[in-house]
């Protein structure tokens, strides 16, 4: 299924979720046809895809697919002709899912797995009635859909093996990652844990200890940060010290008797408490409108998972995964090309252009592109061989802003001896170049920090590369000075 040439997922229910679905595939190059019989679908999702391709691209150092086609249809059987996938997103109301699964098996094609993004039901409750159970799993995800990664999946009895993973396949092929619930059980897992916390969250307003600003402060500024990257028993494990996970419960374990929590119990959503909450939510955030909020949500969303992606960590993990499936650019004008990616906003200075730390870093992502392609890649470092950078120069032509495409051209200047000098070009969308970056490096060996002859097969592959660059025209910005 993930291997479809002609990739197309089908959207039924275009709301907040339904339009994420929609991002998430579309920026990964599948069509998406939209089915949503409510007259401002169009608009909204086209506003959710302007968020979308603002941040989803910003998460990777390599270029997503080419981004699919849309299109939206007022006849259901249309939308799902065709389909690889088909993800129902329509309010959680089991008669209503129960017509609309009915519906799409009436017309979809008859190996079509179709996901359900219900946050409490489970499968075997929507198989009620359906001509093809097996085909009905649950695929609930987690919004802004199109940036976290998170999606629960949990089949049924009647869903065999094979049908599970190739819908995890589809699913890890455009970015996401499948937690497969082992047993049946309503809210899934992720529900029901934030039900725990939102059950506390009414009676801490409710019983006037805290604001709902106040709750989540204690969330954002404290265990929300370890949260992201290593979730609840690992956070814990590290608090019972170097005993580990057994003392953490020997000494914190006695707590859970003590009667601190409401948790089977919920205050009465009174019109005096929605009143109160909902005024308190108004002062916390009022200031913004909900697309300002979602913009700052996708920025700050996307500087927290880049920076678990340095490490693996966490949803970084599943973005280094992602990111290593893409597919390689082809070379332009007879050149490799070593960097072919989207400018992320966190990027740009007070000038709203791209800052020259990070042109420098583009440089550096370039450069280990080049050493991996002659053969100075992650095995050959770890054998004690690698280039360091001695000296660099950019050149600055054009402005490049958040959002822009750049491809990255290195052509070999000189590779011979201890030496490697290269010139990378920042090509943007028109095809210009914005930038020149010339970087000189040597060859060291790891164990002595001294400069050394790289090894033959680095040498080898450097030669033949310099014959293939040898008759290509020098670079004008080729070792001009400052002015």
């Amino acid at each position: 299924m993930a291997e479809a040439i002609n990739k197309k997922a089908a959207i039924i229910g275009g709301g907040v979720i339904g339009g994420g679905w929609a991002a998430r595939f579309l920026l990964n190059g599948w069509d998406v046809a939209v089915f949503d019989p409510d007259p401002q679908a169009e608009r909204k999702i086209n506003e959710v895809l302007a968020n979308a391709r603002r941040s989803l691209p910003a998460l990777y150092d390599r270029s997503l697919p080419e981004e699919g086609k849309l299109t939206f249809h007022d006849d259901m059987a249309k939308a799902v002709s065709d389909a690889q996938w088909i993800q129902e997103s329509v309010p959680e109301q089991l008669a209503l899912k129960h017509k609309i699964l009915a519906q799409i098996q009436a017309h979809a094609p008859s190996d079509c797995l179709i996901g359900s993004s219900t946050s409490g039901f489970k499968p075997s409750e929507l198989q009620q009635g359906s001509i093809k159970p097996e085909k009905i799993i649950v695929a609930h995800p987690f919004n802004p859909v199109y940036l976290l990664p998170l999606i629960e999946v949990v089949p049924s009895a009647a869903t065999d093996a094979a049908t599970l993973e190739a819908g995890c396949d589809v699913l890890r092929s455009v970015g996401l990652k499948p937690l497969v619930v082992r047993k049946e059980i309503d809210a899934h897992i992720a529900d029901r844990l934030l039900e725990a916390v939102w059950r506390e969250g009414l009676w801490l307003v409710h019983d006037e200890v805290a604001t709902t600003e106040e709750i989540d402060d204690a969330i954002r500024y404290g265990f929300g940060l370890r949260w992201a990257q290593m979730g609840l028993f690992e956070t814990y494990r590290i608090a019972g010290g170097e005993a580990g996970m057994e003392h953490f419960i020997g000494q914190f374990g006695p707590a859970l008797k003590w009667p601190w929590t409401k948790l089977m119990d919920v205050p009465e959503l009174t019109p005096e408490l929605t009143a109160r909450i909902a005024q308190q939510s108004d002062d916390q955030s009022g200031h913004m409108s909900i697309r300002d909020l979602e913009r700052l949500r996708d920025d700050n969303l996307v500087g927290m998972m880049r920076a678990l992606k340095k490490s693996g960590s966490g949803a970084g993990g599943t973005i280094n995964d992602h990111e290593a499936s893409l597919p390689e650019p082809m070379p332009i004008n007879d050149l490799p090309v070593t960097g072919d990616r989207q400018i992320p906003q966190s990027w740009t200075d007070y000038n709203g252009h791209m800052n020259e730390a990070h042109y420098v870093e583009v440089s550096s992502q370039a450069s280990d592109r080049f050493m991996e392609l002659v053969g100075a890649d992650a095995n050959y470092i770890a054998s004690g061989g690698s280039y360091f950078t001695v000296e660099t120069h950019v050149c600055y032509l054009h402005e490049i802003s958040a959002g822009d495409h750049i491809r990255v051209t290195t052509q070999l200047i000189k590779g011979e001896g201890k030496k490697l000098h290269l010139f990378h070009r920042l090509i943007n969308d028109e095809g210009a170049v914005a930038a020149t970056i010339e970087t000189m490096l040597l060859h060291v060996d790891l164990k002595t920090r001294r400069t050394s002859e790289p090894g033959g097969v680095v040498a080898t592959n450097l030669a033949e590369m310099a014959k293939r660059h040898a008759d290509l025209p020098k670079p004008d910005q080729l070792g001009r000075a400052i002015g």
